[in-house]
Parts: structure tokens; C-alpha cells; sequence
């Protein structure tokens, strides 16, 4: 299990990188989770003699690693719940998709299962499920390969949203062994190539507004390296706050 990088910490908010293979909370499993494992280090390092309040805002599905933020009291836990109510937090992710994406920015919307069929959700009509949004582009391609780097606002936050969302349309993101193929560069992918790459949001207490940003390190990212500069996402990332029509 990959050390977790603290990229921000006040007394009010707390901005990490969730390693892949990591829960987001505690479950059945007994498998590690951030949300335990960053109470404890926070209890060992304050040296604080009860339990340690860590308010969960969001999460990110076990295989995937990025940036996260959690609240450190609870008027800074709603009040960060607001934002992600209202979709005044911009979410970004970076994928490795098979195919060649459109350039874009494209806008996508779906409407998914709320329960899973054989593990997997789906997607159906609007009477049957819950909308899900994005806003893609093409940050690079391998046309070797047929894979694209694609940069994703996420809009909505459903369960498995962007990988259901992509695999729908012929675009499976690389390792994804549930919603993709199992070609040998999937197989060879040992996770889900996807990574929450920035939060925009704003503290919920000085009012500052905030961009959060990390760089995935998983190999399956490596070929695409030289299209990773924060310049080159910063431009990506105001295309696409445009939604197309």
C-alpha cells in the first residue's frame, strides 16, 4: 500500500492523495481505509486522547487514487457537503481510455442504475435511473496503442460514473476489468487507469478559493507524461468548463 501524501492541512480542512486499493471508509472487508488510517495518524501525531473527528465529504471508488478532501469539524463538513450538493466543487480526473477520443470538449449524460446487475451498473432511461453528467477532451493520443489521455469534469458523482459512462460509448478506460476488455494491455494493467486529478472548491471557513492538484505516478499514465505539466491542465481545464450544446 502506496504512503499517503498530505497536500494540505488547517484546522478546519484536510487535502490528501488516496493511494489505489485504498477504501474511501471502513467496510465488511476489513480492508485499509483512508478515512481510519488519517484519524489515527492524526490521533498519534496531535497526541489527542479521544476519538478523532474526520467528516467524509466525498469518495472515490477502492482502485482509484487521487486527490481527496475531508473536514475536520463538523461546520466545515456541511458546509463542504453544501458545495458538493449545489456542484459547486469542480472535479477533475485524468483517464487512459482505449480508442481515439474526440478531441472535445464533449458532453455526456446518462441516466445509471441505482443498483448493480451481475456487479455492474447500467445504464437506462430516465423513469429507470439517476442523470450523470461530464464534460470530456483528448489531452493526447497512442495511436500505437489506440489509447487516448482523456481529461473529465465530472458534473454528477454515481457510483462507477465515468468508467460506466465511457465503456458505454467504446472508450473502456485501460485496466478496468469490470466495464472493459481483457485485452493483454489491460490485463497488464494491475489498476483502473483513472485518477482524481484536481478539486477547485471553496474553504469553508476563510472563503479563500482553493485548486488542489496531484499527478497520477501509475504506469499506465507514464506514455503520456510530457502532457501532464499543470500549464497544459490549467487549459484543459478552462476548455472544459465550457459545456457544449
Amino acid at each position: 500500500m502506496d504512503a499517503i501524501t498530505l497536500l494540505y492541512e488547517d484546522n478546519h480542512i484536510l487535502v490528501c492523495v488516496k493511494p489505489i486499493f485504498m477504501l474511501s471508509q471502513a467496510d465488511r472487508s476489513g480492508k485499509p481505509d483512508i478515512l481510519s488510517t488519517l484519524q489515527q495518524m492524526i490521533k498519534e501525531r496531535d497526541k489527542k486522547p479521544g476519538n478523532v473527528f474526520l467528516g467524509l465529504v466525498h469518495r472515490l471508488d477502492m482502485p482509484v487514487g487521487g486527490v481527496m478532501l475531508f473536514a475536520k469539524t463538523s461546520k466545515a463538513a456541511k458546509r463542504l457537503s453544501e458545495q458538493f450538493r449545489q456542484k459547486d466543487i469542480q472535479k477533475y480526473y485524468l483517464a487512459v481510455t482505449h480508442g481515439s477520443l474526440p478531441d472535445g470538449p464533449v458532453y455526456w449524460k446518462d441516466f445509471l442504475s441505482a443498483k448493480t446487475k451481475n456487479g455492474r451498473y447500467y445504464t437506462t432511461d430516465e423513469a429507470h435511473g439517476r442523470p450523470a453528467d461530464l464534460v470530456a477532451a483528448s489531452l493526447a493520443k497512442d495511436p500505437d496503442r489506440d489509447l487516448s489521455l482523456a481529461h473529465i469534469r465530472l458534473l454528477s458523482g454515481r457510483s462507477h460514473q465515468i468508467r460506466l459512462q465511457f465503456a458505454s460509448r467504446d472508450f473502456p478506460l485501460l485496466g478496468d476489468r469490470r466495464y472493459g476488455p481483457d485485452t493483454a494491455p489491460d490485463l497488464a494493467t494491475p489498476s483502473i487507469a483513472l485518477f482524481a486529478e484536481c478539486l477547485h472548491f471553496t474553504h469553508p471557513v476563510t472563503k479563500v478559493q482553493m485548486e488542489m492538484r496531484a499527478e497520477p505516478v501509475a504506469a499506465a499514465f507514464h506514455p503520456f507524461r510530457q502532457h501532464l505539466s499543470q500549464a497544459a491542465l490549467q487549459v484543459s481545464a478552462d476548455r472544459l468548463m465550457q459545456i457544449p450544446e
